[in-house]
């Protein structure tokens, strides 16, 4: 073997044990980060089990269910001891949506933990900080991850097909003032920019928010509303360009003789 050849031998030697380090540090990676998630789903399965109740008459309150059983109420007692920013509980049937969403400071600490205070890249679903926390305001906007396993608000974006509103078209709030059904009515992709510009955060533009859906919505509904009727927000990343989003925005329906959160008066 001459010289040459035995440089290009310890080339391709280097590149391939390179190559290999590369696939196993990436296999590590990759490991970590699905335990990671995993972690933050069973969080989340635990949080479920303690918080969802079935009323049974009892001034204790309701039996434990387990599992996507829409709850009678929500434990709201036992929910702030792990976690006084709880705020709400956000259930849409046959989806994996069936999560609390927290009262928030700013728009960064949510995404990155659970409800328990522990990091994770699942994060929570969050409540805007600019809307009141009890949801009485004329608009509310809760976030939430994208997430590629259909968690969090992953499954949010199955609206920008109608055959999927048909089969979902309302979800349900609970909150410790009461609860609410939610009517879809609008879906569409805006840009954070767009969002920003337009200032669609605040209540003063509710009417230009809900102009501006009905033209680019992606589904439609026959979900109806009044001049004194309340909104729900639900955003979450898209990925049609850069900085998309995809928004869902339904009609908050107070539901007649709702039980108040455990422990809330």
């Amino acid at each position: 073997m001459n010289k040459r050849q035995k440089i290009i031998t310890t080339g391709v030697w280097f590149l391939l044990t390179g190559s290999i380090c590369v696939i196993i540090f990436s296999g590590y990676q990759l490991k970590k980060s699905l335990q990671i998630y995993e972690a933050g789903n069973q969080s989340y399965e635990t949080l479920k089990e303690q918080a969802h109740r079935r009323e049974s008459g009892s001034e204790s309150g309701g039996e434990l269910l387990s599992g996507n059983v829409p709850p009678d109420f929500i434990d709201f007692e036992w929910l702030n001891k792990i976690n006084p920013d709880t705020s709400a509980w956000l259930y849409c049937p046959d989806t994996a949506i069936d999560y609390p969403v927290m009262r928030a400071d700013d728009y960064d600490w949510y995404l990155h933990h659970l409800p328990d205070g522990s990091s994770n890249a699942n994060g929570t679903l969050f409540l805007d900080p600019n809307c009141p926390e009890d949801f009485l305001g004329d608009l509310s906007i809760i976030y939430g991850h994208h997430m590629k396993s259909g968690r969090m608000f992953g499954s949010l974006t199955g609206y920008k097909k109608q055959d999927y509103f048909d089969e979902h078209p309302s979800m349900f709030l609970y909150t410790k003032k009461g609860n609410y059904r939610v009517d879809l009515k609008y879906g569409c992709v805006i840009s954070a920019g767009e969002w920003r510009d337009r200032a669609f955060i605040y209540e003063v533009n509710l009417d230009a928010l809900l102009a501006y859906a009905s033209t680019k919505t992606t589904f439609k509904s026959a979900a109806e509303n009044g001049d004194d009727d309340s909104f729900l927000v639900l955003s979450t990343c898209s990925y049609e360009f850069d900085d998309a989003r995809y928004i869902v925005i339904g009609v908050l329906r107070p539901e007649s003789g709702s039980q108040r959160g455990i422990g809330e008066e």
